[in-house]
């Protein structure tokens, strides 16, 4: 009966033992899960529908002016170019990247473009035979999230935007240099009228679209908050992803 107590107990213990280490590998799994889960399926936006993947966020308020994001740490491979507008900079940096998620890369693999393209506009004061610096970016898709393949172009590097919230103003039409400045005015006037705190200096111009889509395009541009998102005004509402 002794015999009989101990393998029981020695049972016991060794199914113990693995519902700990079941529980340790589904904790893992989920974090994991939970990391990548901010880069996700296309269809949980509305208007990001040109790519498998978009880069998702949580929603925490919108005025008749602008909205407020959150979004969490995300990698995203980049390159910076110097030109006089953005549309040519634009032109040089995209095929770069392009040609990094087509196979220019130390893994040699091809990774599937998402959306959005952003593009960090500088908002410095120069004359019109100045250069200024444009860096665009990829969002990486989620399976390359956590070990993206190295770039073989010294000109392109992966970096990580950490989590943040930001005002977002929305608009159609095309992404140019004219419409970026005039919608960036728009959402900078808007928020300096409710003493809201962003950084300055510099803003995103985000963009949805494939140049080849005609339709329904969506941009927007991206001041990054300061301290606590000013959204507490009348003029709040509820809204959700596919409003």
């Amino acid at each position: 009966m002794v015999v009989a107590a101990s393998c029981c107990g020695d049972a016991s213990r060794q199914q113990a033992l693995e519902g700990l280490i079941y529980l340790s590998g589904l904790v893992g799994f989920l974090l994991v899960l939970t990391a990548e889960a901010r880069v996700g399926n296309s269809s949980q936006l509305q208007f990001c529908f040109e790519t498998p993947q978009c880069l998702l966020f949580d929603p925490v308020c919108r005025t008749d002016k602008y909205e407020v994001r959150r979004y969490d740490s995300v990698k995203w491979v980049s390159t910076d170019e110097s030109y006089y507008f953005m549309e040519f900079a634009a032109m040089r940096a995209f095929k770069r990247l392009y040609k990094y998620i087509t196979g220019a890369n130390k893994d040699g693999k091809t990774i599937e473009m998402t959306a959005p393209v952003i593009v960090k506009m500088p908002e410095d004061s120069k004359y019109f035979w100045e250069t200024s610096t444009y860096t665009m970016s990829f969002l990486l898709p989620a399976e390359h999230q956590k070990n993206p393949p190295k770039p073989t172009d010294e000109k392109v590097y992966i970096q990580e935007m950490k989590n943040m919230k930001a005002y977002v103003l929305s608009y159609g039409g095309w992404m140019t240099t004219m419409n970026d400045k005039n919608n960036a005015k728009s959402l900078s006037d808007a928020l300096d009228l409710v003493d809201a705190k962003y950084k300055k200096g510099f803003h995103y111009a985000v963009g949805y679209n494939s140049p080849m889509t005609l339709f329904n395009r969506h941009n927007e541009v991206w001041y990054i908050v300061e301290g606590d998102p000013e959204c507490s005004s009348s003029e709040e509402v509820e809204f959700s992803l596919f409003s």
